[in-house]
């Protein structure tokens, strides 16, 4: 399926010199979007995933129909201040800033097979900080999928030690 004709691009988002890969034309093809977590989930399957991890938002949207598909845990990773239960945290840089990302102290147990679920690899950043969170609570990152990655980010050399999957390469 060629998925990328369900990316809308969208020009100085979020900030100038930055084209924004809007997903939401694809969200709303349901053949497209049912390809996309087929393919998350066969993928999850492989790995023997018993817990899929999603960075907020957008790691929701791909990670949480994965999770169900295989009868799973999701944990979500979320923006500080945004987690009501003991949590641990890690700043990271952005292509055009620097944020930080929770994740609950019980969402990972030691021995967890984790598969990490985002929309975007740029340049590895958010995935980094993700795969800190996990690793800390005693989790294997056992692959990472994406929706999208931007090559020439090389986002990628940073996750080397990790399997990924990207179905769309800009």
């Amino acid at each position: 399926m060629d998925l990328k004709k369900y990316i809308a691009a969208v020009p100085n988002f979020p900030v100038e010199g930055i084209l924004f890969r809007d997903i939401t034309p694809l969200m709303l093809n349901g053949e497209a979007y049912q390809y996309v977590n087929q393919q998350f989930s066969n993928f999850a399957k492989d790995k023997g995933a018993t817990v899929i991890v999603g960075p907020e938002a957008r790691g929701f949207v791909f990670g949480c129909p994965v999770a169900v598909n295989l009868s799973i845990g999701f944990a979500p990773v979320r923006k500080p201040g945004k987690l009501p239960r003991e949590h641990i945290t890690v700043t990271y840089d952005l292509e055009y800033g620097s944020n930080s990302l929770s994740l609950h102290k019980d969402a990972i147990k030691k021995g967890d097979k984790v598969v990490i679920i985002d929309d975007l690899l740029a340049t590895g950043g958010t995935m980094l900080a993700t795969i800190d969170l996990v690793e800390k609570l005693g989790g294997e990152v056992v692959g990472l999928c994406f929706l999208i990655e931007l090559d020439d980010l090389k986002g990628r050399e940073l996750l080397n030690k990790y399997e990924v999957l990207s179905l769309i390469h800009y």
